[in-house]
């Protein structure tokens, strides 16, 4: 099947960045995120505290297809009790150290070479991420160089908005000044990505996985992609040039 595309747009965590588990990173990160909150806990015991908290905190954006700025997400949920002017003096770097204790997030094998390539094929690229932290993604697409490839960038506690729901995946096609059957997206999560690219009216909708976690997910009409890549270098037989998509699932599913 021959679609026309003229965007395409791509999650980050497990897709376009892939996070990488490195003991002295995530333990560094943990001494930092205890120090700016200024607790009394031992880096591990506040740790486990933010994640129970955490974890509720997740069910209302689940619930509510919502997300929280740095701010209130501390004054909130994470660290109601604590001092407010500390918190919210100091948010935007603990929603920063929070995601290092979890480990390093370093660009997917061959993801600068196939992001170039796409971008010289004359895709339009973007990026919508779930993300509770605003100024990670801006000072990583700067540092790396990678910035001056991604129009529209859409994270979650910038915008409000949050995967599945529908509202971003719209949001970012009118920023860009396309209609929804013109982008495809590309993301990890087959409960997530998909449906709400799907829901979007997105023209093409490509699952970036593994066999084995593949093996784990059912399929159905709800979260069934347009393709499977197992290698992130697959876009290049997938997205040849502006305007054309070749979407054959069963050529992806084995590769």
């Amino acid at each position: 099947m021959n679609t026309t595309i003229k965007a395409i747009f791509f999650d980050l965590g497990n897709t376009l960045r892939i996070l990488h588990k490195i003991p002295e990173h995530q333990e560094a990160g943990k001494r930092e995120f205890a120090r700016l909150a200024g607790t009394h806990l031992s880096p591990d015991e506040f740790l486990e505290m933010i994640d129970d908290r955490y974890e509720g905190y997740r069910k209302w954006c689940f619930r509510t297809q919502r997300e929280a700025t740095e701010a209130e997400l501390f004054t909130k949920w994470l660290l109601p009790e604590y001092d407010r002017d500390h918190v919210l003096k100091h948010a935007v770097d603990m929603a920063f150290q929070y995601r290092q204790c979890s480990g390093k997030r370093l660009v997917v094998p061959n993801g600068q070479q196939v992001i170039d390539t796409l971008h010289k094929r004359g895709y339009r690229l973007g990026i919508i991420s779930n993300l509770i932290t605003s100024e990670e993604v801006p000072d990583w697409l700067e540092e790396s160089g990678m910035g001056r490839y991604f129009d529209p960038v859409l994270l979650s506690c910038v915008c409000g908005l949050r995967k599945p729901g529908v509202e971003i995946f719209h949001l970012a096609a009118r920023q860009a000044g396309l209609p929804e059957e013109q982008i495809a997206f590309v993301g990890d999560n087959i409960n997530r990505d998909i449906p709400g690219s799907k829901a979007a009216g997105y023209g093409v909708n490509v699952l970036f996985t593994n066999p084995e976690t593949l093996s784990r997910k059912p399929m159905t009409d709800f979260n069934r992609p347009d393709a499977v890549i197992f290698r992130f270098s697959q876009l290049l037989e997938l997205c040849p040039g502006v305007p054309d998509v070749n979407v054959e699932f069963a050529a992806y599913e084995n590769k």
